[in-house]
Parts: structure tokens; C-alpha cells; sequence
């Protein structure tokens, strides 16, 4: 996005939020009291910030004004992680330049000549995202020796935006294509990260360090990445926001793949207002050229924000009485709102759940060779599996690296049946998405993002059958998970779906959404939940 687009959407999306107020009531935040980690003396209460509740405009409002400074919030979050990570193993490691980043910010907005929305705010970076300063990892102790040349492109947009890098998260390692029966949130150079509402419930999905984190309030935004799911599905079970943008939105250069016919990286974070404004500098002059990203519309809080608005709710069952009345509540909130909600059922998901993992096991060999070919370690696919034989740290949680194998032996891209198996498959899951929405004239599509979340247990693995995100992720259409409620303490989320480029559309309507629902709620890092809880 060009710079002017940039600060005439961050001084509409200041005047809003400013006017607004925040997204969420502060009451909320209170609503964990002594259950929640203690205040570290001298950071954020010190700072008359709450972490938990203070959007990006309001963090540039008051930088803007000299009543806070970038190195004063920038060191409150390293405190935060210092107390508060232990719980949840989000963080792998914080950048050591962090202070340095934050005090040059600091001088340009003395010299009132900041660089945009996010300069100064800091940012966590899933550890698939090259950094050439940090090393980038995957979760794999093969990538754990020097870092990437280069920086992805995505890392360059944030410098030069006047972000701050804050550091890396957790993932499931490899992104979760791994093993058949793997552990979300498992990393041989992490371990586990835990969900901060509930500590052994799982975070679910490949971003789950970079979900968790913000939830726990670790920094204002961080970045995830997704193939199907591994954005959405962490935020919904974390309780906070994810956008999975259109694909192409944000370049995918410089991040360890799957499969470049649906990998995206995307924001992660607390309200939509800070997620819009984030996609807003990772997708640069390529959003611009393609339509953009945009932010939210100016009317996007106002009461009558969902009034006329068509949305199709797919309610998908299968996940469970408990996840069902959340919809239920959520339709009726819409609808008291002026919204009309139809009930829809995207047509082709069978066909779609046969064609998806063939296809991706042929383009990750393809893309992962790619890859390692610019990192020391692994220089191929096969030599990666022969380093996991090899490596027993890297089976201290499961042991299988089935997909590995699968891919290996997976037809390549060039062959004829895998192009038609591709082809039809982004057919398809285009046709859902399109003809749902034009048959009943939607604005959006509407769906549980997760189940609650289930225990972490490395023998049994993942529960993680979770089909919303599949039509969105294999089109490349945009998502948007939302917190809509909680199930016995852990979070569910609400997946809103739109057509291709429709990334601003989805926003504002998300930010309407997150408006009426008033759904978040900070966790209270809980052990565990009693006998009646979800499993």
C-alpha cells in the first residue's frame, strides 16, 4: 500500500477507534482478576496501558502526544514474556535489538515523522518467517544453525514500517505436515506451547505460538501462516482474531512452504482494528496493485453496522453440541442487530477433503527442495528424513514422519494427473464459496472456527478434524476468525468467509461483527478444567 494510502487509513481508523472506544468493554479484561499472572511493577501499569485491551490507534495516539514511548511499551512486553511466557511456551527466543528498534522509532516520532500505523508497536513473528538476524527454524533442529540470508519479504515491510521485531514463536513443527498423528503447538526446538486459558488444553494448528502469545498479551500484533487452518484455527482457540488474506495478498516469499497454491501468511491479534492495519503494511504495493486490502470502513462500529447484511451460517455439527449453541447465539446477536441469517451448507466438501492432501503432498516435495536449497542443513526433502532418523530429539513427542515419506514418493507437479487433480480442486472449493453466496445473495459465510479445545497428549495426538476452513483456504479466498464465545472456559471462534480480494470487505464486517458479540475475554491460565469438561 502506498504511503499516503497508509496514513489516510490509519488516521480514519485512529478517529474511529478513538470515538469508538475499544473493541471489547475493559470490564471484560477484569473479569480474569486474581486468577490472571500478577503485574510486573513498573511496566504496563506504570505505563497506564492495559496490554490486554490497547489498540494500535490508541498506542499511536498517545505516542503521538509524547505520553508514551516505543521503548517504554517495548520493554513492558519483554516483561510480560519474562513472567507470563513460562506458562505457555509461546516465545523461542525475543530479538536482542529490540530496545534499539524501539528507541529509533521513538526519535522519529519526536520528530513527528512516524512511519505509519504500526511503527513502534511490537511484533511476533511465527518461526517459519526468515529473519536474517534470528534464525528461522520451522520448529526443526535441521534448520537450528545459521539464519537465512535474507529476510522475507514480509519481515522487510514490517522495518520498514518502524516495527518492531519483537521475536519469534512456536509452531508445530514443519507447520504440521509431518506426521499423520502429530502434536499441534510441538516443536523438537521448542517443545510444547500450551493454551493460555486452560494449560493443558492444545493451541491447535501450525501458528499456534503466534495465536497463544497474543492471547497471553506477549506483543500487539504477531504474523502467522497458513496451508488450511493454521491461522484461523489457533486464533479461534485462543480467543483471539486471525485473518487468513486472499492468496497473493501477502508475499509469500522467504517463508518455509507447503505449498504455494494455498500457503498465506497473515496477522494475528486482539481486535480486528490491529489486524486490519497490520495486513495493511504486510501486503504493501502488491494490495495495492490487486484491488488492496483496505482497513475498515468508518461506519464499521456504528450499532447499525450489520443492518441489511445477508450471511449464510454453516453450522458443521460435527463439532459438537456445546460449539452448536455458540452459532446459535451468535445467529440470534446478528439477526437482533438487523442482520439476515440464512442457514447454508456449501456444497462439494467431500470431494474436496479427497482431492486436498494428494495435491499438497506433491507440491510440498516440490516446494520444501526449493527451500532448503537456500539454507544450510537438509538440502532436499530426502536428506530431511534422513536427518530425522538420525536426530532422536526430534521423536521426544511423536515419532512419525509420514508425510514426509508420502510426499517423497508423491507424483511431481508436472504430471498430468496431479494438474488435473489441482484444477479441479481450486474449482471446486471456488464454487463453494460462490455459489453459497450468490444463491442467497451473502455477504459473507459464517462458521465455527474450532471445537473447543482438547487436551495435549503426544500419544494420541490431534483432534483436529475441523472442516471450515477447508472451502476459504484451498479457493484462496479470505478468512476471518472472530471470538463468538466459550464452551466451559475455552474460547470458540466465528469463521467469516468472502469471495476472492474481498480481504476489506470481510474486515469491516468482522470489526461489526467483534462489535455485537463483545465475545472476548482475557484467560486466566488455568491448570485444567474439572471431570465435566471437554476432553
Amino acid at each position: 500500500m502506498r504511503k499516503r494510502s497508509v496514513a489516510t487509513l490509519f488516521a480514519a481508523l485512529v478517529a474511529g477507534s478513538l470515538c469508538a472506544g475499544a473493541p471489547y468493554g475493559r470490564a471484560q479484561a477484569a473479569e480474569s482478576g486474581a486468577d490472571g499472572p500478577p503485574p510486573q511493577a513498573g511496566s504496563p501499569a506504570a505505563l497506564g496501558v492495559d496490554l490486554d485491551t490497547v489498540t494500535i490507534p490508541e498506542l499511536q495516539a498517545r505516542m503521538s502526544d509524547g505520553s508514551l514511548t516505543s521503548a517504554a511499551l517495548t520493554a513492558a512486553y519483554l516483561a510480560r514474556i519474562k513472567a507470563v511466557d513460562p506458562k505457555i511456551n509461546a516465545v523461542l527466543r525475543t530479538d536482542p535489538t529490540a530496545l534499539r528498534q524501539a528507541a529509533a522509532s521513538d526519535v522519529r516520532h519526536r520528530r513527528g515523522a512516524p512511519r505509519g500505523p504500526l511503527d513502534g508497536i511490537p511484533v511476533l513473528l511465527k518461526d517459519n518467517v526468515n529473519t536474517r538476524d534470528l534464525p528461522t527454524t520451522a520448529g526443526s533442529l535441521a534448520l537450528a544453525g545459521s539464519p537465512p540470508e535474507q529476510d522475507a519479504v514480509l519481515v522487510t515491510r514490517l522495518r520498514e514500517a518502524g516495527a518492531v521485531i519483537l521475536g519469534k514463536t512456536n509452531l508445530s513443527e514443519w507447520a504440521n505436515f509431518r506426521a499423520d498423528k502429530p502434536t499441534s503447538g510441538w516443536s523438537a526446538v521448542g517443545g510444547q506451547t500450551h493454551n493460555p486459558y486452560v494449560l493443558d488444553r492444545n493451541p491447535c494448528g501450525s501458528s499456534s505460538g503466534s495465536a497463544a502469545g497474543i492471547a497471553a498479551s506477549l506483543a500487539q500484533v504477531a504474523v502467522g501462516s497458513e496451508t488450511d487452518g493454521s491461522i484461523v484455527c489457533p486464533s479461534g482457540m485462543n480467543g483471539v482474531v486471525g485473518l487468513k488474506p486472499s492468496l497473493g495478498v501477502v508475499s509469500q516469499s522467504g517463508i518455509v512452504p507447503i505449498s504455494a497454491e494455498q500457503d498465506t501468511a497473515g496477522p494475528i491479534a486482539r481486535n480486528v482494528i490491529d489486524t486490519a492495519l497490520t495486513l495493511a503494511v504486510l501486503s504493501g504495493r502488491d494490495a495495492a496493485r490487486a484491488g488492496g486490502p483496505g482497513g475498515l470502513s468508518a461506519g464499521a462500529a456504528h450499532p447499525d453496522a450489520l443492518r441489511g447484511k445477508r450471511i449464510g451460517l454453516w453450522r458443521l455439527p460435527e463439532l459438537g453440541p456445546d460449539v452448536d449453541a455458540v452459532m446459535t447465539r451468535t445467529a440470534e446477536e446478528l439477526r437482533h442487530a438487523g442482520a439476515h441469517v440464512v442457514e447454508v451448507t456449501p456444497p462439494y466438501q467431500k470431494r474436496l477433503a479427497e482431492l486436498e492432501f494428494p495435491a499438497l503432498l506433491s507440491e510440498f516435495h516440490r516446494d520444501i527442495d526449493a527451500y532448503l536449497a537456500t539454507r544450510d542443513g537438509p538440502r532436499n526433502l530426502a536428506e530431511l528424513i534422513a536427518f530425522n532418523r538420525s536426530h532422536p530429539a526430534e521423536r521426544t513427542c511423536f515419532a512419525g514422519q509420514e508425510l514426509f515419506e508420502k510426499a517423497l514418493a508423491a507424483p511431481s507437479t508436472s504430471d498430468p494427473k496431479y494438474r488435473a487433480m489441482r484444477a479441479e480442486l481450486s474449482d471446486l472449493a471456488r464454487r463453494s464459496i460462490d455459489e453459497t453466496m450468490a444463491a442467497h445473495r451473502l455477504d459473507a459465510i459464517a462458521a465455527p472456527t474450532n471445537p473447543p479445545a482438547w487436551t495435549t497428549d503426544c500419544a494420541r495426538g490431534d483432534d483436529d478434524v475441523i472442516p471450515s476452513s477447508t472451502p476459504a483456504a484451498v479457493s484462496g479466498y479470505p478468512s476471518l476468525s472472530v471470538p463468538a464465545g466459550t464452551v466451559q472456559q475455552l474460547p470458540v471462534g466465528v469463521l467469516l468467509m468472502a469471495g476472492d480480494r474481498q480481504d476489506a470487505r470481510l474486515l469491516s464486517l468482522g470489526a461489526a461483527v467483534e462489535h455485537r458479540l463483545r465475545a472476548w475475554r482475557a484467560p486466566r491460565f488455568l491448570p485444567t478444567l474439572g471431570a465435566d469438561g471437554p476432553r
